[in-house]
C-alpha cells in the first residue's frame, strides 16, 4: 500500500484554536475512528495516553508522530492534523509542535509499524516538505503538498 492511501483529505485536518497534549490526542483519536467502526474514541484515547507516557511521540523541529498498535483494525489508518498554535508536546528539542501525524497499527503488524514510522520520519525530517505543509490553508493544499513531495522521492513510497 502507497503511504498516500493512509492518507485521505477525509482524514487530514488543519485546528484552530488552543489545545492541550490530550486534547489534541482526542482530537486525532476521533479523526482516526471516524475511518474505521471498528474504533472508539475513547478507548484510542487511552492508548495514545498510555503510549505517551512510556515516551513523548515528538520528533523535534515541531513534528510528532502519535502511534499505537492494537488489536481492533486489520490494516493501518492514519491522519495528519495541522494545529494553527502550535503546543507543548515534550519534544527532545523543547519546540512547540504544530505537525502530528496520527497512526494505528494491527497488533501483530510490527514490521509494517516500525517500516512506516521509519517512512514518516524521513518524510517529515524535511524541512521543505514541513515548510509546505505549514503553507497550506486548506486539506486539499496539503493533500497536493504531501502526493507531490513523494512523488519527487527517490524511494519506493509504500511500506510494505
Amino acid at each position: 500500500m502507497d503511504i498516500t492511501a493512509l492518507i485521505s483529505e477525509d482524514n487530514i485536518s488543519i485546528l484552530q484554536g488552543s489545545y492541550t497534549k490530550k486534547r489534541i490526542l482526542d482530537a486525532i483519536s476521533k479523526i482516526l475512528t471516524k475511518s474505521s467502526s471498528e474504533l472508539d474514541a475513547h478507548s484510542i484515547l487511552q492508548q495514545f495516553i498510555a503510549r505517551e507516557r512510556l515516551g513523548s511521540t515528538a520528533l523535534g523541529a515541531g513534528i510528532a508522530l502519535p502511534h499505537i498498535r492494537i488489536a481492533e483494525v486489520r490494516e493501518p489508518v492514519a491522519c495528519l492534523v495541522l494545529l494553527e498554535e502550535a503546543i507543548d508536546f515534550d519534544s527532545p528539542d523543547d519546540l512547540p509542535v504544530d505537525i502530528f501525524f496520527g497512526l494505528i497499527v494491527p497488533e501483530d503488524s510490527k514490521e509494517t509499524h516500525l517500516q512506516i514510522l521509519a517512512n514518516l520520519a524521513k518524510l517529515f525530517s524535511d524541512t521543505s516538505f514541513c515548510k509546505s505543509l505549514r503553507a497550506c490553508k486548506n486539506t486539499e493544499e496539503i493533500q497536493q503538498a504531501l502526493d507531490i513531495f513523494l512523488s519527487k522521492l527517490n524511494v519506493d513510497p509504500t511500506y510494505a
